[in-house]
């Protein structure tokens, strides 16, 4: 939107100063700033973001329906983040993912764990199209992995990360590339080829970093206990390669184009399904002794779905990975999406973030700088609109007719999006990306950053490609 009557660049970054103070704040006096702090450091800068728009001419009446709205638009992403919820504890009590971790420490060799992680995340989040459900499955399981074998939580999330959004970047099922040569005027096939000019260097260098560390890992303390690992698992669990008829149909169907919500909740009832015919000694655990089994079974699935499942083993670390929250783990994320969003429709509703990136498109002169300018301005849009699509399309709609008239083709500006909007997204902890793979992974958004290394490369690349004039493709010319 157009700023509001008087707006100084000063009162539109007031909001954002206000932000970054309260977030770092808590950074250092709470132990769970997911718990409230920050959603509340959202909703006072807000706060302090109406009483600017107000001042300046803006309704309240304005203001609350482009909340609402803003809302509106985050409302697909908070249902399936209920969703994943049970679908995870669903998963969990039919022993697929039990069984994922089973076979998996089996399968894949210590050294090169990491490499298979980023490899395995991009091949099924190309095939579906979606980081979120990659993330939500197959993640979860290479993370038990991963905490099996004695790597890092924060290094396996890294990797499982970096290969998940190479699929939402490339393939063609994704929203996200969809909507980036939307906004940018281009086809859907001409931005995918071009993008693998950056996405191919930017994963190469990846998969060599994490070769190295998986190299390097000291692992001779470790895979013995994995094999303790594997042995409670044996014994809480019938592990049976049927199990994986339910990822494998769950699969099938979102590659099918099924929407999100309905596959989400199939791979869910699926779960609960194969929970009651494959795991009785599950049911009857979490349900308690002394009821009939068709009761239990009810008790067991919806307790999974919606609340608290902890399973006991004799192994401290299979504790851990048998325990999930359903949907109500999940509130605390949805709490945070709901304040960022209010945050965001408050600074785009007076149209603060068009007049704080404003100066920064008058000082793009060279290709570099507007390429770095909407790389910046993504970021930005990110970290104070804390929505994926927001920081494709308000970026797209800004640069568009600067691109066209430095005569640089589309596809340059809807590479850039990509490479910046979708990629950053998951490494802010309060937008809805940043704060959902958080919660489903259960790893500290900051702590897995430094190792997301496919999400940092990426828009580096985009800046270096600009600056070097590689690849810019002209008006006129292939390029």
């Amino acid at each position: 939107m157009t700023p509001t009557k008087n707006t100084s660049l000063f009162e539109a970054v007031i909001p954002i100063i206000l932000l970054i103070t309260l977030l770092t704040s808590n950074v250092f006096l709470f132990e769970n700033t997911l718990g409230g702090a920050n959603q509340i450091a959202l909703l006072l800068a807000a706060s302090v973001g109406a009483i600017i728009v107000s001042k300046n001419g803006l309704s309240w009446a304005n203001t609350k329906d482009h909340i609402v709205k803003t809302i509106g638009s985050a409302m697909p992403s908070m249902l399936i983040l209920l969703l994943i919820g049970s679908l995870a504890g669903t998963w969990m009590i039919s022993g697929v993912v039990p069984a994922m971790i089973y076979y998996g420490m089996d399968l894949i060799n210590p050294h090169v764990f990491l490499i298979t992680a980023v490899i395995v995340c991009a091949i099924v989040s190309v095939a579906t199209g979606s980081s979120w459900s990659t993330i939500a499955t197959i993640g979860i399981a290479l993370l038990g992995i991963g905490k099996a074998i004695g790597v890092s939580d924060a290094i396996t999330s890294g990797a499982i990360i970096s290969g998940a959004y190479f699929g939402d970047k490339i393939s063609p099922l994704s929203d996200t590339t969809n909507l980036a040569p939307a906004m940018a005027g281009t086809d859907l096939f001409t931005h995918i080829r071009y993008m693998f000019y950056t996405t191919v260097p930017s994963m190469t260098i990846t998969l060599i970093v994490f070769a190295i560390m998986g190299v390097n890992y000291d692992f001779e303390t470790t895979v013995s206990s994995a094999e303790t690992v594997k042995a409670s698992i044996e014994q809480s669990f019938n592990i049976t390669p049927l199990l994986f008829l339910v990822p494998a149909i769950l699969l099938t169907i979102i590659i099918l184009k099924m929407p999100p919500l309905p596959a989400l909740m199939v791979g869910t009832l699926l779960g609960g399904l194969f929970a009651i015919i494959f795991q009785p000694q599950t049911i009857q655990e979490v349900a308690g002794s002394g009821i009939s089994y068709a009761k239990a079974s009810y008790i067991t699935v919806m307790q999974a779905m919606f609340g608290d499942v902890q399973l006991s083993t004799t192994n401290p670390t299979v504790n851990k990975l048998l325990s999930t929250s359903g949907m109500r783990g999940m509130l605390d994320t949805i709490w945070l999406i709901l304040s960022a969003m209010v945050f965001g429709g408050v600074m785009e509703a007076g149209g603060l973030l068009t007049r704080i990136t404003r100066p920064i498109m008058k000082m793009a002169k060279s290709t570099g700088a507007l390429v770095t300018s909407t790389v910046g301005t993504c970021i930005f849009f990110n970290i104070t609109a804390s929505d994926q699509y927001i920081s494709i399309v308000v970026p797209g709609r800004m640069f568009k007719k600067a691109y066209e008239d430095k005569g640089l083709k589309p596809e340059v500006l809807s590479r850039t999006l990509e490479d910046s909007g979708t990629m950053t997204s998951v490494l802010i902890p309060w937008n809805t990306c940043g704060a959902t793979q958080s919660r489903i992974l259960g790893v500290a958004t900051f702590d897995y950053l430094p190792y997301a290394f496919f999400n940092l490369i990426s828009p580096l690349m985009s800046i270096l490609f600009a600056f070097l004039k590689i690849k810019i493709r002209r008006t006129g010319n292939k390029g």
